[in-house]
């Protein structure tokens, strides 16, 4: 039982390495269990072969021993391998590690043979002791024979006394040795040595029924709970692999989202930039604007200024046709002497009527213009303000798309720890499958013995009460 534990034990170590293939410290410390186990191993192995008498039991034990030092060769590599961290998963671990696994699978198939063996041998002795046993019973009973034919005066004195209690010890140890202990009837009164053996042979028989009632229960107790243990453990390792596999799912689509959310927060990003760019064109087309206002405004000030000095030139003009039209007058009073005179001031005054007149015509030109310039003005500065609310716009478009990258980038973080949390949720998910059927083939394993046990305690009969207690 040592031996098949242990062997189970170095099991365990072996897969606690598997499962710890990223942390180098984890499997040096289930190296060193398993060499430490295996020593053992070999140790219990070497005093099992000492106490075994016959050779060809020594010679399984020393065959299996052979076989785990061939396991050790292979195995050792691969330990090495695991604790330099040179594998990338525990799937490829573990495959490297069942190249080592038949070697291992033969001794412990070869332990198991001979415990069966061991335990068939030790069947057979209880027989032979059962055997001898009744011999001894029968042999005393032609001893009690001779005595009788020897003694029969002493015999037919005494036979109520010694017969009676030989024939009930007799009946009682071939009950015993039948593995029946039901309770029997069996008068225990006297002081001699035949009483003294009925006394004992009773009280033995009364523990014996009392060990075996106990053991009964306990073993269908065990059976029971291993059964219970062996079912949940199978349903716990489905559960288990059902989840592993929808985590798998759910590792995939995290993956496929966190890309689409990166891609997104990079679209964000461009259209960030686009934005920015566009607030800068416009606060560019906004000062554009203003330089156009201001410019429009300058030339409605020199239109005004132009406006201004052809009022004077039609002041001068008016006052030179008042002028001319004195020298006129002045010229027909001369008479003849005035007459050319008078031609030059008719001249002059159709000059200065001429200038009044395109005076008029370019204050009114001027007028107009002036008119359209105020006209130009107001609209160019309504195209400022729109300008402005433009600039405006745009800025808060920016800083929106900004906040949208900002907040793009905190969900790619966010999905990128999820998606962390979630590998690493389904890395424990695969180290707990493995434990659950490590748990389960436990579980068949005490179940197949509570089995076993539960036969041999099937030899020996008892009375429903010591059943129950």
């Amino acid at each position: 039982a040592q031996l098949r534990t242990l062997m189970s034990t170095l099991r365990q170590h072996e897969k606690d390495m598997i499962i710890q293939y990223e942390n180098a410290v984890e499997v040096g410390k289930a190296k060193d269990a398993w060499t430490k186990t295996l020593a053992q191993i070999q140790s219990s192995a070497k005093a099992l072969s000492d106490t075994l008498p016959h050779e060809a039991d020594r010679a399984k034990v020393a065959e299996a021993m052979a076989r785990m030092d061939k396991f050790k060769s292979a195995f050792l590599p691969v330990a090495k391998q695991l604790e330099a961290m040179g594998f990338d998963s525990a799937r490829v671990a573990a495959a490297f590690m069942a190249r080592a696994t038949p070697d291992y699978d033969a001794a412990q198939s070869i332990i198991e043979t001979l415990a069966s063996d061991l335990e068939l041998a030790a069947s057979a002795g209880g027989k032979r002791l059962n055997a001898t046993a009744t011999t001894v019973m029968t042999l005393l009973g032609a001893a009690v024979v001779l005595m009788i034919l020897l003694i029969t005066p002493l015999t037919l004195l005494n036979m109520r006394s010694i017969c009676g209690p030989i024939r009930e010890a007799e009946g009682l140890a071939d009950a015993i040795a039948q593995g029946d202990l039901t309770e029997r009837s069996v008068d225990t009164r006297g002081k001699d040595e035949a009483a003294h053996l009925l006394q004992t042979l009773s009280a033995m028989q009364t523990s014996l029924r009392q060990i075996v009632g106990q053991v009964r229960a306990s073993t269908d107790s065990i059976s029971t709970a291993s059964a219970e243990i062996a079912t949940g453990n199978q349903d716990l390792s489905a559960r288990t692999e059902q989840t592993a596999s929808n985590l798998q799912q759910a590792a995939s689509s995290m993956e496929q989202l966190t890309g689409t959310v990166k891609q997104s927060a990079d679209s964000a990003r461009q259209a960030d930039r686009l934005a920015s760019s566009a607030a800068e064109v416009a606060a560019r087309g906004g000062q554009v604007v203003s330089q156009v206002v201001s410019t429009m405004n300058d030339i409605n000030a020199s239109s005004k200024k132009i406006a201004d000095i052809i009022g004077v030139i039609d002041g001068i003009a008016f006052q030179t046709n008042i002028l001319a039209l004195n020298a006129a007058v002045e010229a027909a009073r001369a008479g003849e002497q005035g007459r050319g005179f008078a031609v030059v001031a008719g001249e002059v005054r159709n000059l200065a009527q001429r200038s009044a007149e395109a005076a008029k015509e370019i204050k009114a030109l001027i007028g107009a213009s002036v008119d359209k310039v105020d006209s130009g003005s107001r609209l160019v500065a309504d195209a400022g303000k729109t300008m402005q609310e433009i600039v405006g716009s745009v800025q808060r478009v920016t800083d929106i798309i900004g906040e949208i990258t900002a907040a793009s980038s905190e969900q790619s973080d966010g999905l990128t720890t999820v998606n962390s949390s979630v590998a690493q949720l389904d890395k424990m998910t695969q180290q707990n499958a493995a434990l659950v059927e490590q748990s389960a083939a436990a579980a068949e394993s005490l179940k197949d013995q509570t089995v076993r046990l539960s036969q041999a305690v099937s030899v020996f009969r008892l009375h429903d009460a010591a059943i129950a207690h």
